[in-house]
């Protein structure tokens, strides 16, 4: 993993833009809370087909109000160019220099039309022709693989795709095996692939809800990790306690291994990502 060494360690926080006013109000509480740790910028999720692009660009819009650095997601599915066109334009006016390009999910109801994109790639590549280098381009990828790709070979390839299009680094899916992230790394370096790979970290707060999330995601919860969350039925401090200790584990094992920095999935709650944030002695 020495690839991931050049590069200067970044530390940021993903938030998702909420559905009513009142989750609004409570979205600026945390941004303040999180944000007097000095984070390197927040990201803001884009729902699926740009079904959340208004409550998106009122987050992103409150988040360069308080002078704080934005990269807003982009999915590209069941978009068309002009539309694409018209949300840089409206980030680069705003100052915004950052994003998170992503291919996303067909949102029901649009009947399986693509739009003008297929795949992620293609976004990156047409971010680049249409405004070169002023955006800083951020991808997807996944160590234990995309749960729609078909072989682990396949996943890889489309990700170089992104890679040679433009893109700047990556942010991963979240996982739970240190290993599943430094295999992927090495077979990234096999194949000449050098950005910074970015860990997303996914606190343990609610099992119930985390089963769910992986379940629908790909993403792999280790046996022995889930049997313990089990085990602990309805004793939700235990739940979070055990948790805590054991992303703050995988979060050590991975900094220790070279990955350079982590992104935070904070679900819009302030405690657990700042806690572990406290633990790994981040200085923002």
């Amino acid at each position: 993993m020495q690839s991931q060494k050049k590069h200067t360690p970044t530390f940021s926080f993903e938030l998702f833009p909420p559905k009513t006013p009142e989750g609004m109000e409570k979205l600026k509480v945390t941004i303040s809370e999180l944000n007097k740790l000095n984070p390197a910028y927040f990201s803001v999720t884009y729902g699926a087909g740009g079904s959340t692009q208004d409550r998106t660009f009122a987050t992103v819009d409150h988040l360069r109000e308080c002078g704080i650095n934005t990269a807003p997601h982009l999915s590209c599915i069941g978009s068309h160019r002009d539309e694409i066109m018209e949300i840089l334009n409206h980030y680069r006016d705003q100052g915004i220099s950052r994003i998170v390009a992503l291919r996303g999910d067909m949102p029901s109801g649009m009947g399986g039309e693509p739009g003008d994109f297929r795949y992620a790639n293609e976004l990156v590549e047409f971010i680049r022709k249409e405004t070169g280098d002023h955006f800083y381009l951020e991808v997807a990828a996944y160590p234990e693989i995309h749960p729609q790709a078909t072989t682990a070979e396949a996943d890889l390839d489309n990700f170089k795709r992104k890679v040679d299009a433009g893109a700047n680094s990556a942010i991963t899916q979240y996982f739970y095996n240190a290993d599943a992230y430094c295999r992927f790394i090495e077979d990234c370096e096999k194949r000449d692939i050098e950005i910074p790979v970015v860990p997303g970290i996914m606190p343990i707060n609610n099992f119930v809800q985390l089963a769910r999330f992986s379940d629908a995601s790909g993403t792999e919860i280790p046996r022995w990790l889930r049997q313990r969350l089990e085990g602990y039925g309805d004793d939700i401090d235990s739940i979070r306690s055990y948790g805590m200790d054991v992303v703050t584990r995988l979060c050590e094992q991975l900094l220790e291994a070279g990955a350079p920095g982590l992104h935070f999935y904070t679900m819009n709650q302030v405690g657990p990502s700042s806690q572990l944030w406290k633990n790994l002695g981040i200085k923002g």
